[in-house]
């Protein structure tokens, strides 16, 4: 079960279709416009140079579009009718666009053929695309009926609850790989563990699970623990994102998040389970959004190279040190990472410790307090950007001494970590800066209204009030 292989077998099958829909749409081309301009047979139209290398570019044209629809994102686990929608409304859009951009440059005895032209297009591309795709998804299904293929699924808890999930799972065509117990699970009224699932099953502890999940191939982790214990909870769950793979929890365990509902609860196929890896960005959005970073991040380095050079200048003349700070960040999926800033402050001013900077901070030098002003001192993240550590729009990434207090009070904070951390974010051109921790909460709750309100309209608006805030200098 080999998601690459199964992501090849689309593409392959969308490129054969793309070509041969194309080739058949010449086909009826000749005989509606071609052979009345000149055109002596079928095999010299199609030969023609503009002809063929608009054929060996078609496959690509319809890539690029099924990409950007995010079809190829998830190779597995699809939908049939969503499969038929997605196809259905992608095709459209493409054979619009080819419309406009190819076939409105014929010149047709009567402007009749054009909808003749369209509506051939539309359905043999759409014809040729989802059936092979549907032959695809429906062996898939099949192999997961016959257990031929199977997700790999850990689960954490060894309770009554655990061993009902398990069930269903199994029932599903899941492969449940076994279960690993609390570090230190809740006790019955003898006094013991409360331990449900068969003992051959246990692999260990959750201290075990750097070992475990790769020697295991884990696909798929299912948080069912039993403890009543939020903050213990949510201890366990935190440490998950490190393995890049989908962690569920039980819908009735949410509340070791939120105390009240902060996401779109999408259940899995029916069962009481929610991805909390995963966040309310569609396909298409994410692969939009992470190209738009890309695009848009090269040109500003291109373009403010000029600009970073001077604030370099300035930042040493300023004071002594380097113009660069370094500071590790916590990222995606809880990743650390090393985020870039022009240096705002005198060098040495986080000798005793970390601390939040305010707007009357001494340790802020004269020009850093007018880079903080106008947020210049974030230029050098657009770095950070086209590294893939962070995105142009995204709640702003935290250090670790910070977030550990925050989570201690705010445990849903870690959901966050579900999308790639901002250059900008709505918490930072509504709220500003935080001086202290009980700030940091209360800026949350923008971040959070982002969380749950995602998309690419969204950002757009925020990179807007951004602009607004660097040109007005409401940074502090």
């Amino acid at each position: 079960m080999n998601p690459g292989v199964q992501r090849f077998k689309y593409i392959f099958a969308d490129i054969l279709s793309a070509s041969a829909v194309w080739l058949l749409f010449n086909v009826l081309r000749y005989d509606e416009v071609a052979s009345y301009l000149g055109y002596t047979s079928l095999t010299s139209y199609l030969t023609y140079t503009v002809v063929w290398e608009v054929q060996l570019a078609i496959p690509f044209f319809w890539l690029t579009l099924y990409y950007f629809s995010g079809y190829y994102n998830k190779p597995f686990g699809k939908s049939r009718l969503g499969e038929f929608f997605l196809t259905l409304a992608t095709v459209v859009c493409g054979v619009t666009l080819l419309f406009f951009i190819l076939i409105l440059n014929d010149l047709p005895r009567s402007f009749h053929i054009y909808y003749h032209l369209y509506f051939a297009l539309l359905a043999l591309q759409f014809v040729f695309t989802w059936l092979p795709r549907l032959f695809i998804t429906q062996k898939g299904l099949n192999k997961v009926k016959r257990r031929e293929w199977s997700l790999n699924v850990l689960i954490i808890g060894t309770g009554p609850k655990a061993v009902q999930i398990a069930g269903d799972l199994y029932n599903m065509g899941y492969r449940i790989v076994g279960f690993v117990t609390e570090d230190n699970p809740p006790a019955n009224e003898a006094g013991t563990a409360d331990i449900a699932v068969d003992p051959s099953l246990l692999l260990g502890t959750t201290n075990d699970l750097p070992d475990i999940v790769p020697t295991r191939r884990i696909d798929e982790i299912v948080v069912a623990v039993e403890s009543t214990d939020s903050a213990k909870r949510t201890l366990v769950l935190y440490p998950l994102y490190r393995y890049k793979c989908p962690v569920k929890i039980l819908a009735d365990n949410l509340n070791m998040l939120l105390p009240l509902s902060k996401v779109k609860i999408k259940t899995i196929r029916g069962l009481p389970l929610v991805d909390v890896t995963d966040n309310n960005f569609s396909g298409a959005e994410q692969n939009i959004k992470f190209w738009m970073d890309k695009c848009i991040s090269a040109l500003a380095l291109v373009l403010l190279s000029p600009v970073y050079l001077y604030i370099a200048w300035r930042v040493k003349k300023d004071s002594p040190g380097p113009a660069l700070f370094r500071q590790e960040r916590i990222g995606y999926r809880g990743r650390p990472f090393m985020m870039y800033k022009f240096r705002t402050m005198y060098t040495g001013s986080e000798n005793d410790g970390p601390l939040l900077s305010n707007g009357n901070d001494s340790r802020v030098t004269p020009f850093g307090r007018l880079m903080r002003k106008y947020r210049i001192d974030e230029l050098p993240q657009f770095w950070n950007v086209l590294k893939g550590d962070m995105s142009l729009v995204g709640p702003r990434p935290e250090r670790r001494y910070f977030i550990d207090r925050i989570v201690s009070r705010a445990p849903f904070y870690y959901l966050l970590h579900n999308v790639r951390p901002g250059l900008t974010s709505l918490g930072m051109v509504k709220y500003g800066y935080a001086s202290n921790v009980d700030q940091m909460i209360e800026r949350l709750e923008y971040d959070m209204l982002y969380y749950e309100n995602m998309s690419l309209v969204f950002d757009l608006t925020i990179l807007v009030y951004t602009i607004k805030t660097v040109i007005t200098g409401k940074g502090i």
